[in-house]
């Protein structure tokens, strides 16, 4: 298998704790997205939509989207779960990493690509030009603080986001918080619970992947 990745990038940056976290190495091919690497005719024959991260197979064949990927390597490495170890389990850690994909990252998506100025014209990742819409950006900062709010009454009753361990939920809200970083929104002062939760998650080992 080969990794397709991109060191700057929050996305892959997901896959590479994940695999941290699971203790398992696998062959990294990086790309360059300040360069437009993801658009050349190699890179779109493995992934048409010009985004990474994308695990490549043995067969040849691709499987991209951070959760996907995560999920395959869940199957063929199954300890230490990061997805739950029980029915209910795996379903509150899936319900919780897409509340922070939808809720967290995909506003900070909008915020960061509509203000951008490198993204003039790139306001949605893929082979395909968007005009940024500055409102979308002024959207995205207001939903992600309030998203930080939600996961703060969350983390009052939980150790970690899904519940009492660690999984991949604590991974995309961890890096969501970082991306953050990126238009200067940190977690806010009053918000005790979510910044005692990244104080432990950010400094485990896998954190540095």
């Amino acid at each position: 298998m080969k990794f397709y990745d991109c060191k700057t990038a929050p996305s892959p940056r997901r896959v590479r704790i994940f695999l941290a976290e699971k203790g398992i190495d696998i062959e990294t091919v990086q790309i360059d997205l300040g360069k437009g690497e993801q658009f050349s005719d190699e890179f779109r024959a493995l992934n048409p939509d010009c985004t990474v991260p994308v695990l490549q197979l043995d067969d040849g064949s691709g499987i991209s989207e951070v959760t996907a990927i995560c999920q395959y390597v869940e199957e063929l490495h199954p300890e230490p779960a990061l997805f739950g170890s029980s029915p209910e389990e795996r379903a509150r850690v899936s319900m919780w990493n897409a509340k922070v994909e939808q809720l967290g990252l995909w506003a900070m998506m909008d915020a960061f690509r509509n203000s951008a100025k490198g993204l003039v014209d790139r306001a949605l990742p893929g082979p395909e030009s968007y005009a940024q819409i500055p409102e979308l950006a002024e959207r995205g900062r207001k939903r992600l603080l309030q998203f930080f709010e939600r996961l703060d009454h969350q983390l009052a009753e939980c150790t970690f986001v899904a519940g009492d361990n660690y999984s991949i939920a604590d991974i995309s809200a961890m890096v969501l918080v970082d991306f953050a970083g990126w238009i200067k929104i940190t977690i806010p002062d009053d918000l005790g619970h979510v910044a005692r939760w990244y104080s432990d998650v950010s400094t485990r080992a896998s954190a540095a992947a």
